[in-house]
């Protein structure tokens, strides 16, 4: 198996587990690009901007796995738990 089919099914199986949704369509969306869907085909199939997808893409290329691990980045805390 080659290192790009590896990393490819590595990244299903990360977002499989993902403890957050939208860590799991980040990580999702990567894998779909991985197995040769375009951003804007994976933008239309998730309602996010292509742009967006994009991003995504150029953050994990740059740092890896870890920045597209959902992080709560500000507002009140939640009222119930």
């Amino acid at each position: 198996m080659r290192s790009l089919e590896r990393e490819c099914l590595n990244l299903k199986s990360v977002a499989l587990r993902a403890d957050h949704a939208r860590t799991r369509e980040r990580l999702m969306a990567l894998y779909e690009i991985c197995n040769g869907k375009s951003a804007t085909q994976v933008g239309r199939s998730t309602g996010r901007n292509p742009q967006t997808v994009m991003e995504w893409v150029h953050r994990y290329n740059r740092s890896g796995m870890e920045t597209l691990k959902y992080r709560h980045t500000g507002g009140y805390p939640p009222l119930f738990h």
